[in-house]
């Protein structure tokens, strides 16, 4: 490293330690806006970018549109100046490190959709300036930082590891996740050269309080994709286990805690009516597609994503087959959804298999409505739908209820008290109080005194 390189390291080095750094976080989502609380709490200037006026309107007002983080916390520090949001990208000028946390979504054909990755770094090229620290966030393929990133910013003729310096720290977020927050989460960060990766390491150490480091942007990369490879793969085990165990007659979820009394070599994994989220069902398929650009097929991941895919499917048939229990058809029947989001107790619809199981069942000829305590209303076909009141009458009405989203604060002892039938692929129901519950695999379970079910 030059004399000059090592200037503009020592100084923001200086700057970072001293907490005199401007720190700038683009994309004010579910990662970026805690990421930019936590630098804001802990000194540092933050500068938030967001290309949707209404959140940075809201941010600027003390209004948080997360629920991980909030509107009191988030108002203290707006009411301070610590923390701005703002449209303009030219002010990313003033930041002395700036954090890319932008989405990346797949395209219709699963491979990776880097648009929001390339407005990203082209708005950070054309305002980098010497000194400045570059940090991507957002989950991808390896290599993504060394072979998209660096050279689109050194176009502007400053050159990465000299004139700035660049890493890779992916975003380790589980909205709702009560114990574990942006702040304990271990952040692993890898650095494209030494004096990158220090400059990394240090400021996210103002911040967060434990760092892993990694000895290259491909290793961070790559242990992201693992994490939630690792998930999809076992989830997707777990799934199949389930089907089996219907065709056995077999309850899954005893099957489970058994299993799970095994002090070693087994880890509880817990099947689904599909996956969701903004990482599991989405991630692998980074990996999948940068390897076959090298000639490999990744079967695993593959089938994974196979089997889980059809899990909004099967509970379908589920649903139907409940349905053909009683002498009744799908076709035409009334069926309540419980909950939209992808997890319990949070408000994030991404990639939510409610919503391929509402569209399946609509395709099959049923009447379908939802109610979820988090999501007031969702967008479907164009339109707008809306949550509506868990009340007796209405779970009456159904001929069939369906968990989709296992959230705490459902009464569920009210739901199997006023429903007919309800189909829990979550589990959330023990004991029934007068609904014939379905399971996502073995035999019916029936309210106490009742023996077998009495067909219509």
């Amino acid at each position: 490293m030059s004399d000059e390189a090592m200037s503009k390291h020592a100084e923001l080095l200086a700057r970072i330690e001293s907490h005199d750094a401007v720190v700038a976080i683009i994309g004010l989502g579910y990662v970026g806006l805690p990421l930019g609380v936590a630098f804001a709490e802990a000194g540092l200037r933050t500068l938030g970018f967001d290309v949707q006026r209404p959140v940075v309107a809201g941010i600027n007002r003390g209004r948080s549109h997360i629920l991980d983080v909030s509107s009191e916390r988030l108002a203290a520090l707006t009411g301070s100046g610590a923390l701005e949001a703002t449209e303009d990208f030219a002010r990313l000028a003033e930041a002395d490190a700036i954090v890319i946390c932008v989405p990346t979504p797949l395209s219709k054909t699963d491979d990776p959709d880097m648009s929001y990755i390339l407005a990203a770094s082209g708005s950070v090229r054309a305002n980098l300036r010497p000194g400045q620290l570059i940090v991507l966030e957002s989950t991808t393929y390896p290599g993504t930082t060394r072979e998209m990133v660096q050279p689109m910013l050194e176009e502007t003729g400053l050159r990465a590891g000299s004139d700035f310096f660049l890493a890779f720290s992916p975003e380790r977020v589980d909205p709702g996740n009560t114990k574990w927050n942006i702040q304990n989460t271990p952040k692993i960060v890898g650095g494209l050269t030494p004096a990158c990766h220090s400059l990394a390491v240090a400021l996210y150490s103002e911040a967060l309080e434990e760092i892993v480091e990694v000895s290259s942007p491909e290793v961070a990369e790559l242990a992201k994709i693992l994490e939630n490879t690792f998930r999809a793969v076992n989830i997707g085990l777990v799934n199949e286990m389930a089907v089996i165990s219907d065709r056995l007659g077999i309850d899954v979820w005893e099957v489970i805690d058994a299993a799970a009394t095994k002090p070693y070599g087994f880890m509880r994994f817990f099947p689904g009516p599909g996956l969701g989220g903004h990482c599991i069902p989405v991630d692998p398929h980074f990996l999948a597609w940068k390897m076959k650009t090298l000639h490999y097929r990744t079967r695993f991941i593959e089938l994974a994503a196979e089997i889980n895919a059809e899990m909004p499917r099967y509970v379908v048939e589920r649903v139907a087959e409940a349905l053909n229990r009683v002498r009744k058809s799908l076709n035409g029947s009334d069926v309540l959804l419980l909950g939209m989001s992808y997890k319990p107790d949070v408000d994030d619809v991404r990639e939510s298999p409610a919503f391929d199981i509402a569209q399946l069942l609509r395709l099959r000829g049923a009447k379908v409505s939802y109610h979820d305590p988090y999501v007031a209303e969702v967008r479907v076909d164009g339109g707008t739908e809306r949550s509506v009141e868990l009340s007796a009458e209405r779970l009456a009405r159904a001929d069939a209820v369906v968990v989709t989203t296992d959230h705490r604060c459902v009464d569920y002892g009210f739901v199997t008290e006023h429903a007919q039938i309800v189909v829990d692929p979550r589990n959330a129901i023990g004991v029934t109080r007068g609904a014939t519950v379905y399971p996502i695999a073995g035999p019916p379970r029936m309210p106490a005194g009742v023996e077998s079910l009495q067909p219509a």
